[in-house]
């Protein structure tokens, strides 16, 4: 039986269940753990803001938001992200998921590293977005119950030095293309005005979390 945390479990139904099994089958354990609980985390955070969303659709952004980071669906040229929401787009088309659905997710994924564009957005575009933050920058920590907080990591294990593994996954699957790491130029601009500016350090953030490990 799926964990239920604060009235949130994983839905109870056949395309959730394949797609936990592919994505298990596929990710390391690492980072089918830490998808499980940006699903979770993100979810919660939903339940707290009051959004509407469909669970299904969400748990599908969550569980394929780092599946472009795996070697059987990277790319040479695109962004991961791309990777996996492409991966998603099609697996949900062969369980005949309206295009406006799969669009969602689709974009969901796209954007889950920009931030400041998803909170806009439909809600389950935000809530991955969210999920992730929280799992892996520790954004809104201290908004999470510790119970339910305890109760995700039990269920879904982070590693011992949780950080520097996802840090570490990461490089691995995107150092073959460094072309696709080009990102917000506003960042680029400013510098290049402004001899002393310090953009923010996306590793820094990770390693100074509220989390521990």
């Amino acid at each position: 039986m799926a964990l239920t945390i604060a009235g949130i479990s994983i839905p109870d139904s056949k395309l959730a269940r394949d797609i936990t099994e592919l994505v298990r089958d596929t990710e390391s354990p690492l980072l089918f753990h830490h998808s499980s609980r940006v699903y979770y985390f993100g979810a919660l955070s939903g339940k707290r803001r009051g959004l509407n969303f469909d669970p299904e659709l969400l748990y599908a952004g969550a569980m394929f938001h780092d599946m472009g980071l795996t070697h059987q669906h990277s790319s040479e040229q695109e962004r991961f992200e791309v990777d996996g929401a492409n991966a998603a787009s099609s697996f949900l088309k062969s369980y005949g998921i309206s295009q406006a659905d799969i669009d969602t997710v689709w974009t969901a994924i796209a954007l889950h590293t920009t931030p400041g564009i998803p909170q806009h957005m439909h809600p389950v575009v935000a809530l991955v977005t969210a999920g992730v933050e929280m799992d892996v920058l520790g954004i809104d920590y201290h908004g999470f119950h510790e119970s339910d907080r305890e109760a995700v990591v039990h269920a879904h294990p982070r590693t011992p030095h949780f950080k520097e593994d996802i840090l570490q996954t990461f490089y691995d699957g995107i150092k073959h293309k460094p072309e696709t790491t080009f990102g917000n130029v506003k960042a680029d601009v400013i510098a290049d005005k402004e001899p002393h500016f310090h953009k923010g350090n996306f590793c820094s953030v990770i390693r100074n979390s509220a989390w521990v490990g």
